[in-house]
C-alpha cells in the first residue's frame, strides 16, 4: 500500500498506525523502518483496539452520535443520496473484517509486548557501519533492503522454501519514505542526483513481497516531490495507492461546503487480481473526519442549499467546488459501491 501524506502528516501517521496495530491485534510479526521517528516511539503510539464490550460499548456511543446527525441531515440531502449505503464506522454486525480502534488511548503495553518485532532506525544504522554504494541506489535504501530480505530469509516468512515452523505473516512499515532524512534529493530538485533510487527500490521490494508472505505500507511525502515522473512510476510500482488531502491552512478548512470533514480522501489505483495492471479507481468523492475516538473514511455528501447567512461569493465558491465533485457523486449514485478501508 502506497500512502501520499497529507501536508502536516497527522492523518497518513494515523493510517500508519492502523496498519501496524492490527498486525499486533492479528499475532503479526512487524518490521518498521523510520528515519524520522524511533519506531520504539511509534510502537508505543499505536491506537488501542477494542477487544470487549465495554470498549465496543463506548465507541457505539459516538458511532451513533455519528448516526444521529447523518439523520437530522437527511431531510436536506438530495434525493438521490438517501439510498446510497453508507460506511460502517463501528463493530454492529458478528461477522465483520478486521478490529476497531480507539485513538484516544494508546495500546496497551502487554499486548506490544507478546508481539514479536523488529525495526530500523536509520540514524542507529549509519553510525553502525560505514557509508557505502550499492547498484548506484541510495545507501539507506540499500542498507533497508538489506535488513527486510534477511529478516524474510532468515525467519520463515520466504514463500518459496518448505516452513518448518507456522506460518505467520510480515507486516512491513516505511514511514516517510523518499525524504531528505533518508539521504534522498527527489523532494529538493526537479532533476535530483540519484532519480532512480527511489524507483529501483520499490521495483526490488516489490519482487520480495511477491515470493514471501508480508505485506507494506510506506508513506511518501508526494506534495514535495518536484519531478511528476517520478511520481507515476512509483505509482506503477505499487498495488494499492491512496492519497490524503488536509484540509488544515487552506481555503477548504473554512469552506461550509466541508465543514463536517476534515480532508479529502483520493483513491488512485487498487489490485487488480490476476492481471498486469492495477485498476484506476473511479471513486472521487470519499472524505475522512477525525472524532474523539473514531477515525471514519465516508462519502462526501453536497449540500443541497445555501442558508441566507452565506454571501454571495462563498456561494460562487460552493458552486464550483460541488461541480467537481459531481462526477464522483454521480457515478456513486449509479450504484457503485464505497471502498472500506
Amino acid at each position: 500500500v502506497f500512502t501520499e501524506e497529507d501536508k502536516y502528516c497527522l492523518y497518513s501517521n494515523l493510517l500508519f498506525k492502523y496498519f501496524l496495530a492490527e498486525g499486533v491485534v492479528c499475532g503479526h510479526d512487524l518490521f518498521v523502518a523510520s528515519a524520522k521517528e524511533h519506531p520504539d516511539n511509534i510502537l508505543k503510539e499505536l491506537p488501542a483496539p477494542l477487544l470487549d464490550d465495554t470498549h465496543r460499548n463506548e465507541l457505539g456511543e459516538e458511532a451513533t452520535a455519528v448516526k444521529s446527525e447523518d439523520f437530522q441531515d437527511s431531510m436536506k440531502i438530495a434525493w438521490r443520496y438517501q439510498n446510497l449505503p453508507k460506511m460502517e464506522a463501528s463493530p454492529t454486525t458478528a461477522t465483520k473484517f478486521g478490529h476497531y480502534y480507539d485513538v484516544s488511548k494508546k495500546i496497551p503495553p502487554e499486548l506490544l509486548q507478546s508481539t514479536k518485532w523488529q525495526s530500523f532506525y536509520l540514524p542507529e544504522e549509519l553510525r553502525l557501519q560505514p557509508t557505502k554504494k550499492i547498484c548506484n541506489m541510495n545507501n539507506a535504501y540499500a542498507r533497508l533492503l538489506e535488513s527486510i530480505q534477511r529478516i524474510i530469509y532468515q525467519q520463515g516468512f520466504d514463500g518459496s522454501d518448505p516452513q518448518r515452523k507456522q506460518k505467520n505473516i510480515l507486516r512491513i512499515g516505511i514511514q516517510s519514505l523518499g525524504s531528505m532524512l533518508w539521504g534522498d534529493d527527489i523532494c529538493s530538485s526537479d532533476t535530483p542526483e540519484d532519480i532512480h533510487s527511489l524507483t529501483k527500490f520499490l521495483y526490488v521490494l516489490r519482487g520480495l513481497l511477491r515470493k514471501s508472505l508480508s505485506a507494506c505500507i510506506i508513506t511518501v511525502p508526494a506534495h514535495l516531490i518536484q519531478n511528476k515522473a517520478i511520481m507515476e512510476r512509483v505509482t506503477n510500482l505499487s498495488d494499492t495507492v491512496v492519497g490524503l488531502e488536509s484540509f488544515i491552512g487552506s481555503e477548504r478548512e473554512t469552506n461550509p461546503l466541508y465543514k463536517d470533514y476534515h480532508g479529502l480522501v483520493h483513491v488512485h489505483q487498487i489490485p487488480r487480481l490476476n492481471s498486469l495492471i492495477c485498476d484506476v479507481s473511479d471513486t472521487k468523492d470519499l472524505a475522512f473526519r477525525l472524532k474523539r475516538k473514531l477515525f471514519t473514511i465516508e462519502r462526501l455528501h453536497l449540500p443541497p442549499d445555501l442558508s441566507d447567512t452565506v454571501s454571495r461569493t462563498s456561494k460562487q465558491d460552493l458552486a464550483e467546488s460541488a461541480k467537481l465533485l459531481s462526477s464522483g457523486c454521480g457515478a456513486m449514485a449509479m450504484g457503485k459501491k464505497h471502498l472500506d478501508f
